[in-house]
């Protein structure tokens, strides 16, 4: 017997145990609601995410397996250190988040259009006044070339989407992260869904009930706030 998945509350930012996620499609928890912050902050802190088309309600989700980068499992080939040797690009912290977050949303690659909505944007772009959303950004002279944002609470960063216009640009943002968060001993990166850039990279998959472990004791990891002040990095 197929499930029935439940529509949110408008009222409410609850949301409904993880174990009742459907596997078909993997992850799917609920529909509805909408993306205010207090929702969203709600959502992360639970481990669900929104992802949704054109035309259709928010449609939240808590995959199993669940991919994730463990810091020290960074994988920078031979080529990428030599360009982060080279240091041809200047890269800084959340100094363009909605040029960022634009740019993520137009990147050339994506064939078959984004999921980064006009709602999405200003979603997180409110998550970002509010501290809560993050970017990192990769430019050449004054152009920005590559970046990523994500979604911080305390130790666990959450990444949500990232560009590149010049080679090996995303990774230097993604190893430029790493390194702020090592900082502050956090110890892996959630990249939510796996694909073959991210393998690539280092990422793996682990159960929705590993993940969360490790995700709610990130959560309660107490870091600087002065790490995401907008500098040169």
């Amino acid at each position: 017997m197929s499930k029935t998945l439940p529509w949110l509350n408008t009222d409410s930012i609850d949301f409904p145990p993880l174990d009742s996620a459907l596997t078909e499609p993997n992850g799917l928890l609920a529909i509805g609601g909408d993306l205010s912050t207090k929702r969203l902050i709600s959502a992360y802190s639970k481990a669900i995410f929104p992802w949704f088309n054109q035309g259709e309600p928010p449609l939240w989700w808590s995959p199993s397996p669940r991919a994730i980068i463990p810091i020290d499992n960074l994988r920078i080939n031979r080529t990428l250190r030599k360009q982060l040797n080279r240091k041809p690009y200047k890269v800084t912290i959340n100094k363009a988040f909605e040029q960022v977050i634009s740019s993520c949303a137009d990147a050339p690659f994506r064939t078959e259009g984004t999921w980064i909505l006009d709602e999405m944007k200003t979603g997180y772009q409110s998550l970002h006044q509010q501290g809560y959303a993050h970017s990192i950004e990769v430019w050449h002279n004054d152009e920005l070339v590559g970046g990523l944002y994500g979604v911080a609470i305390n130790g666990f960063f959450s990444g949500e989407s990232m560009f590149y216009k010049k080679a090996n640009a995303s990774k230097i943002a993604l190893v430029s992260l790493a390194q702020l968060l090592t900082s502050e001993n956090i110890k892996f990166i959630d990249c939510q869904l796996q694909n073959p850039f991210l393998e690539s990279m280092g990422c793996i998959e682990i159960p929705r009930t590993e993940f969360i472990g490790l995700q709610q004791k990130a959560i309660k990891q107490p870091i600087n706030p002065e790490i995401w002040h907008p500098r040169c990095i």
